[in-house]
C-alpha cells in the first residue's frame, strides 16, 4: 500500500511521519530529505490536501514539541509485529501519559501478556512509531535503559532529553 510522509523540525532532530491514510504507520528520524521505501515525501504544509490523518499527525507534532500537547490521539498501524508486541505497545500508548515513566518491568505487567522485562525491552526497539507510541517513557528500574528512536549516535542523548520535556526524567537519573 502506498503511503505519504511529511517532516517536521523539532529540538531532537527532524523527523519523518508516515501515513496510509487510514492510520500513522511510522515516525522515524529523518537523515535525508528523501522518502523511504514506497513514500512519497510532501511538504508538511501540503499534508492537510493530501492526507487528513498525516495533517493531524503533523499538528499533533508540532503541538507536543511546542509544549501545547502531552499525548496523541491518532489511529496507527504497528504493521507486522506480534499480538504481544501490539499488546505491549498498545498499553504503552493507552496507560502511560506524559510527564510519566514506567519501568520494563511495569510495563511487562500491566499489558498482562506475561513476558519478562527483557522482552519489553525487544519490543520497545521495533515500536514503528515512537514519540507518538512513546516508548522513552520506558526505563530501566535502575537507569535511563535503552533508546534506538534519534539521530544515529545520539539515541539515549534523545530519550533524555524528551524526558526532560515532559518532566518526567526519574529524580535518580540526574
Amino acid at each position: 500500500m502506498a503511503t505519504i510522509s511529511a517532516s517536521v523540525d523539532t529540538f531532537v532532530g527532524p523527523i519523518t511521519v508516515t501515513s496510509d491514510s487510514r492510520s500513522i504507520v511510522r515516525l522515524e528520524w529523518s537523515t535525508s530529505p528523501e522518502a523511504t521505501d514506497d513514500s512519497v515525501l510532501i511538504p508538511a504544509e501540503e499534508a492537510a490536501a493530501s492526507d487528513p490523518i498525516l495533517a493531524e499527525a503533523v499538528a499533533q507534532l508540532r503541538a507536543y514539541f511546542d509544549g501545547r500537547l502531552g499525548d496523541f490521539d491518532l489511529p496507527v498501524d504497528f504493521g507486522q509485529v506480534s499480538n504481544v508486541a501490539r499488546a505491549v505497545l498498545t498499553t504503552l500508548a493507552e496507560k502511560v501519559p506524559a510527564g510519566t515513566t514506567v519501568t520494563y518491568g511495569q510495563l511487562a505487567e500491566a499489558s498482562g501478556t506475561g513476558i519478562p522485562a527483557r522482552a519489553v525491552g525487544g519490543i520497545m526497539g521495533l515500536n514503528p512509531i515512537p514519540i507518538i507510541v512513546p516508548c522513552h517513557r520506558v526505563v530501566a528500574g535502575d537507569g535511563l535503559g535503552g533508546y534506538s528512536g534519534g539521530l544515529p549516535g545520539h539515541e539515549l542523548e534523545t530519550k533524555r532529553r524528551l524526558l526532560e520535556f515532559e518532566d518526567a526524567l526519574p529524580q535518580p537519573l540526574f
